[in-house]
């Protein structure tokens, strides 16, 4: 084993961090809206947006290539007027990552929200309260323990990301060489020794990410217990 360059390091965190921040977004708000609305094809467009858990990355990667591929619209109008390659760029790795780790927020706030009593929400709105400061001061806390475990296994997802990102971003050290590719790639040359270090790193953070998340629910799930308990401490 050479000197181990850090890049594929970097590079997966800020890929993973992009697609994290995009998908918490997207996914937190198209979740706060399905969660709270009936309408004709709503089943229809929700298993559209889960539709990456059940097929292989790799077809997603594929459906992703014929989307910005340089010869078709969508990629050709990006190259032509905002000057941006898709393929074979990190930026499609974050693409990649933000598809297929989006069923996990979606899903994750989705839960949430319809968790979250209605009941209070419409108290809010009758007391004369905005929907954004019933949002942010009753939807959003009580919901918040839901959108965070969501947050946190779409890092990890997207962390772990493979098959569709190298299908659309390839392999390209010191450009698209993340984890994931770093590993398959240093089996592929025989060299076992670089493999099995990028796994380790691999494996750690996506086993701390899971130990903070579980921690992180004890620790709630405990105080809740309490207060019901009347175990909280007193004033006296």
């Amino acid at each position: 084993m050479g000197e181990i360059s850090y890049g594929p390091l970097m590079l997966s965190i800020k890929v993973a961090a992009i697609a994290t921040i995009i998908v918490f977004l997207t996914g937190t708000f198209l979740a706060r809206i399905f969660a709270r609305k009936n309408f004709l094809g709503k089943t229809i467009i929700e298993a559209f947006f889960l539709l990456p858990l059940v097929l292989p990355p790799t077809v997603v990667g594929f459906g992703l290539l014929i989307l910005f591929g340089k010869d078709q619209f969508l990629g050709k109008w990006l190259y032509d007027y905002a000057h941006l390659q898709i393929v074979f760029s990190w930026i499609g790795a974050v693409i990649a990552s933000t598809v297929v780790a989006f069923p996990l927020m979606y899903q994750s706030a989705s839960a949430a929200f319809k968790q979250v009593d209605g009941k209070l929400e419409a108290a809010a709105h009758t007391l004369g309260a905005s929907k954004w400061r019933v949002f942010r001061t009753i939807t959003l806390p009580l919901a918040w323990p839901g959108l965070l475990a969501g947050f946190v296994l779409t890092f990890a997802r997207a962390l772990g990301e493979f098959g569709s990102t190298l299908m659309i971003a390839g392999y390209i050290p010191g450009r698209t060489d993340t984890i994931p590719m770093a590993i398959y790639f240093a089996v592929e040359a025989g060299d076992m020794q670089t493999a099995t270090f990028w796994v380790i790193i691999i494996v750690a953070l996506g086993f701390s990410t899971i130990l903070w998340l579980s921690w992180w629910s004890n620790q709630n799930l405990r105080r809740f217990t309490v207060k019901r308990k009347g175990g909280a401490p007193r004033n006296v």
